[in-house]
């Protein structure tokens, strides 16, 4: 189950700088039909953004390259995002990631490093999973609930910068709502002095 204290997941960075503050922007569920403007924003801002990618929504139409090429990271967020400590074997674990994996390394020719479990919901055979094919596993320190607020999308931008801190992983998804309020999301972060980054391969 979510536990962000787990030595073996990663929900924060680890300081980069003693005179930088730096948060990761991550955007789950995806690849959708708003990646377009979500990449306009961060664009236009100069910011870097990590997407967890459910497999079955990666059609040949989605704009993985621009992703790549404007500097971002694909991680896996599984095939159709079952919840993977619901009733799953380890193998049915391994499985789903393995085929995620397979088809995202296929499509974007690159390798894949990072997963992020559904519904934030894993146990050790997740992780032993995870390992056996490298993969880290990464959480989030802030979680902006902008799945919950399609109706208050300010609140988004609240949830988030009320609880900045240096190293933290910012959960959101690829929403319409968050789309709407994603550039003043990025400047208040900035305003509290911030930089964006995206995660450290080994």
């Amino acid at each position: 189950m979510y536990d962000s204290q787990n030595p073996e997941i990663l929900a924060s960075v680890p300081n980069r700088s003693a005179d930088r503050k730096t948060v990761i922007l991550t955007f789950d569920d995806g690849p959708s039909r708003v990646l377009p403007d979500i990449l306009d924003v961060l664009k236009a801002t100069g910011t870097p953004a990590v997407f967890f990618w459910q497999t079955r929504l990666l059609h040949k139409e989605r704009p993985w390259k621009r992703v790549l090429a404007e500097g971002h990271q694909i991680g896996t967020h599984t095939v159709n995002h079952r919840n993977l400590a619901d009733r799953m074997t380890q193998q049915q674990q391994y499985d789903e990631l393995k085929n995620s994996v397979d088809t995202l390394e296929r499509i974007t020719g690159r390798p894949v490093a990072f997963f992020r479990p559904p519904y934030g919901q894993f146990n050790d055979d997740t992780l032993r999973a995870a390992n056996e094919l490298k993969l880290k596993t990464v959480m989030w320190r802030i979680a902006s609930m902008d799945w919950e607020l399609k109706d208050e999308p300010d609140q988004i931008v609240a949830n988030v910068v009320d609880h900045l801190e240096d190293g933290a992983i910012i959960l959101l998804h690829e929403l319409s709502q968050t789309v709407k309020v994603l550039p003043q999301l990025i400047a208040a972060i900035k305003e509290q002095g911030y930089e964006f980054a995206v995660l450290e391969t080994e």
